[in-house]
């Protein structure tokens, strides 16, 4: 299992993150067309994440609250994901896709997304990860909390739920 402490926020400005980023040294891995299908599921978020960079079967568990948040996920890859994808279809049931334009990057054990999600407009995510059991969450939350300062995000940008989550609440 994956740890680690996430946001997400509205960023009217997409462009002054990727400038602050790009200065910092980031590594872009590119841009990535994703769809992510959730799935109907008793407890914690199961999502197919279909794109052309990664892909993956997604398990994750992680409170909606604002602000820095942990969250504990399960990946699976799948490089060839449209036979599982109807398998858990016909099983589960869909409850929302995602279609987002994702744009990657890295600093260390942190990665940012610049997304553009289809519906709901842009944001940028941060992720201090921890794949190794190497890093206390206070560390990690640390992180988070010095690239929200550093990218200015006021608290009123911070979401507390899923994509998914505001796409259903809009109606989508």
């Amino acid at each position: 299992m994956i740890k680690n402490i996430e946001i997400k926020a509205r960023c009217a400005d997409p462009e002054r993150i990727r400038k602050i980023l790009n200065g910092l040294g980031s590594e872009c891995i590119g841009i990535d067309h994703q769809i992510d299908t959730y799935f109907r599921v008793k407890e914690g978020r199961l999502k197919l994440r279909q794109g052309n960079i990664e892909n993956a079967l997604i398990y994750y568990v992680r409170p909606d609250m604002p602000g820095p948040k942990p969250s504990d996920v399960l990946l699976h890859p799948t490089p060839d994901s449209t036979s599982l994808s109807t398998l858990l279809e016909a099983s589960l049931g869909v409850l929302a896709r995602v279609d987002k334009l994702r744009e990657i990057h890295f600093i260390d054990n942190v990665k940012f997304h610049l997304d553009e999600v289809k519906g709901l407009g842009s944001f940028v995510e941060i992720e201090a990860i921890d794949q190794d059991g190497d890093l206390d969450t206070d560390h990690l939350r640390a992180q988070c909390h010095h690239y929200l300062q550093l990218f200015g995000i006021e608290p009123d940008e911070l979401l507390h739920d899923s994509y998914s989550d505001q796409l259903l609440k809009a109606g989508f």
